[in-house]
């Protein structure tokens, strides 16, 4: 899984589908031609019957930096933030079939929201969590922040959506965002995890998918209608595009507020 042009990689062990993030020279960062590339693996998989299960992992130290932004500044926000599926085509679309992240590195902003869009989560213990978007004058807007809001109590929620900072893998454990940490290379533990799904009945994982997801967000329409809201609004502010440039250059931003 070395092919330096394409920016998702999908393999197969037997029923298990792995499906690897690409661009490690730009942190596995969400563009436009990746989004969709994305899309498209996760569509071919959903229509495959011989697939039970998949793994979403990642090649490079970087699980996903979240947003390209270089991509953002050049138009391409709306397919990758608003496209079918949202976020890298992923994060709000309904499947049948269980994701386990393999976290091998950070997961940031949009990185992050792509392992709370999974079902189970396997992480290096050396990963580290964050939504630092609140720094670039943007929000968490690919489920991000209420995702958060969901799992954790709201002081928790609070301090990772607006303080913007990062924490490890233990510390995602212990708040329940990762099922289990691991010492190196958390692909076998993946593996190790997905034959266990993939040996379980296939109609009996699709309606415990279901069920589970309709018990943890009844108003998830509502709450994706909010979301879209405030994402729309904030990206076209002169704050996000102050922020995305001050990050490029590596400067302190100057908000307006506008």
């Amino acid at each position: 899984m070395t092919d330096d042009s394409t920016p998702v990689l999908f393999s197969r062990q037997g029923e298990i589908a792995i499906v690897t993030l690409n661009r490690p020279e730009q942190r596995n960062a969400m563009d436009a031609s990746t989004t969709k590339a994305l899309r498209a693996v996760f569509d071919e998989i959903e229509g495959d019957t011989n697939l039970r299960v998949t793994i979403l992992a990642a090649n490079g130290p970087v699980f996903c930096a979240g947003m390209d932004l270089k991509a953002f500044l050049s138009g391409e926000a709306d397919e990758i933030l608003f496209g079918p599926g949202r976020f890298g085509g992923f994060v709000s679309r309904q499947r049948s079939k269980p994701v386990i992240a393999c976290v091998q590195g950070a997961a940031l902003a949009g990185g992050f929201e792509l392992v709370l869009a999974c079902d189970l989560v396997v992480s290096a213990e050396t990963a580290v969590f964050g939504l630092p978007e609140a720094r670039l004058g943007l929000v968490a807007g690919a489920g991000g922040a209420f995702r958060v809001g969901q799992r954790l109590p709201p002081a928790i929620a609070n301090e990772i959506v607006l303080l913007g900072g990062r924490f490890d893998a233990r510390q995602a454990l212990a708040w329940g965002l990762v099922n289990r940490v691991t010492a190196g290379d958390p692909m076998p533990l993946a593996m190790e995890m997905a034959s266990v799904v993939a040996a379980n009945a296939p109609l009996s994982i699709a309606a415990g998918l279901e069920l589970t997801a309709a018990g943890s967000g009844a108003a998830q329409a509502a709450l994706w209608a909010a979301n879209d809201h405030h994402l729309r609004r904030l990206i076209a502010s002169e704050d996000a595009r102050e922020g995305a440039e001050a990050f490029a250059q590596k400067r302190s931003p100057k908000w307006s507020g506008r």
